[in-house]
């Protein structure tokens, strides 16, 4: 059975086991609730059509937003998401005449960040919900083919495979998606908030040639961009009116590795505009600001 996320990483991994040993696997995906607005669609036809690869999508927005209810600390969140996935898996498991093997997208960064055993030297720095976050009674035992790869190599191994160019270039994405983007409290409605802003924002880049594309030679590209939702309010006007609504943070960066990476220089002019459109077009938000914060000491994540 193969952990899906619809990120490059657990689509590169699915899409290696599947060449090795057909319909002996089984791929699902999850839809946490906690996506890319529209992602959880795009996963399924891409999954299906362009990849040919039977897909299972299970729906279980519900539970992980149950789970998370009133949790605001970080590692908390990937703990729960991380044991959320493993139950949603197993359940799917049992009407799949339970599979011994669980294949999943774990790449280097995830594993030397999480401090798993074989990085006993290194300090946890954050749990990925594929490493750090598993449960300790979990029924599967791990395929992991690309747990000593960077994501550039990842990329390569992508290509080799054939895997389309607008899959493997696409935005990478945290395991416990939008929850560890969404500081404090993970509620639908905040997630919704998330959604529309990082979408703004995305969708922006996108249109200035910045971004989900491979760059040519010599070309700066951003390596990763995305709205994270802080729970912090403040003072605004609107019109004649007074807000106090909450504020979205912009993320924008240059890597090769992951390991390390540089803020994104943006146009000013660029930046104004996705401001803008965020203010006027995301209600309960009503300030916005960009992180100048290289990795490290920063990570490229908020939580």
């Amino acid at each position: 059975i193969s952990a899906v996320s619809g990120g490059v990483d657990s689509t590169v991994a699915t899409t290696l086991v599947h060449r090795a040993i057909g319909d002996q696997l089984r791929a699902v995906f999850v839809d946490t609730g906690l996506l890319r607005l529209g992602e959880a669609d795009m996963v399924e036809h891409v999954m299906k059509q362009q990849l040919g690869i039977p897909l299972a999508r299970v729906n279980a927005s519900d539970d992980f937003f149950s789970a998370l209810r009133g949790v605001t600390e970080p590692e908390e969140k990937r703990r729960i998401v991380g044991a959320q996935f493993i139950s949603s898996f197993e359940k799917e498991a049992a009407r799949s005449g339970k599979p011994e093997f669980l294949v999943q997208g774990t790449i280097y960064p995830d594993v030397v960040e999480s401090s798993a055993p074989d990085r006993s030297q290194a300090q946890r720095i954050k749990s990925h919900h594929n490493v750090g976050g598993l449960p300790k009674d979990m029924q599967f035992k791990l395929v992991e083919p690309l747990r000593y790869l960077f994501k550039d190599e990842v990329r390569r191994i992508g290509e080799a495979l054939g895997i389309p160019a607008n899959l493997l270039w696409r935005q990478p994405f945290p395991g416990p998606g939008l929850a560890v983007r969404c500081l404090g409290e993970v509620t639908p409605e905040r997630v919704l908030r998330l959604q529309q802003a990082d979408f703004i924002f995305t969708t922006e880049l996108e249109n200035a040639g910045l971004l989900n594309r491979k760059p040519q030679s010599g070309e700066v590209r951003l390596a990763q961009a995305f709205a994270a939702l802080l729970p912090v309010r403040s003072v605004g006007v609107m019109g004649d009116q007074r807000t106090y609504d909450e504020t979205i943070a912009l993320r924008a960066v240059t890597s090769d590795d992951f390991m390390t990476a540089d803020w994104a220089q943006l146009p000013h002019e660029l930046l104004g505009r996705i401001a803008n459109r965020i203010v006027n077009e995301v209600h309960g938000v009503n300030r916005v600001v960009y992180d100048i914060t290289s990795k490290p000491p920063a990570t490229i994540e908020w939580e």
